[in-house]
């Protein structure tokens, strides 16, 4: 990379596809979907090749937290609509993604633990009352 090309982007190198992909441990193919889906931008290359900042590397690895948990895309996209685009994750920024995905994993832990109960409960499936509480619902 060229100290011109480093000039036009404020200083931050880019990296390409296949570079981005070998730092998160995820396929290309994840990274265009990921794009795609608006969950990471690039600019184009007078070439048309994608360049990618590299604060994006940390929106891949947070991304791949997010579906690890469970989470869509969509839920996905919505957890990540107010963080600035090309800017790197500050620690406050990570403090409420991180207490938004441990909430998640919570509900999602609970309303398993509650699946489990019913079927390791000595009545017949059929036999089980309806659900008092909000389970499942996050």
């Amino acid at each position: 990379m060229t100290t011109a090309t480093l000039a036009r982007n404020g200083g931050q190198a880019t990296l390409t596809v296949s570079e981005l992909a070998h730092r998160t441990g995820v396929a290309p193919s994840a990274i265009r979907f990921y794009e795609k889906h608006r969950l990471v931008v690039s600019e184009r290359t007078a070439g048309n090749q994608r360049r990618f900042y590299e604060a994006e590397e940390c929106i891949v690895k947070i991304i791949r937290v997010a579906q690890r948990v469970g989470l869509s895309i969509a839920e996905i996209r919505e957890l990540m609509a107010d963080l600035p685009e090309r800017r790197r994750i500050t620690i406050d920024d990570w403090c409420v993604l991180r207490r938004a995905l441990e909430s998640e994993v919570r509900a999602r832990l609970q309303a398993l633990h509650a699946a489990l109960d019913d079927l390791t409960s000595d009545q017949r499936l059929c036999e089980i009352p309806p659900a008092t509480t909000h389970r499942g619902q996050h």
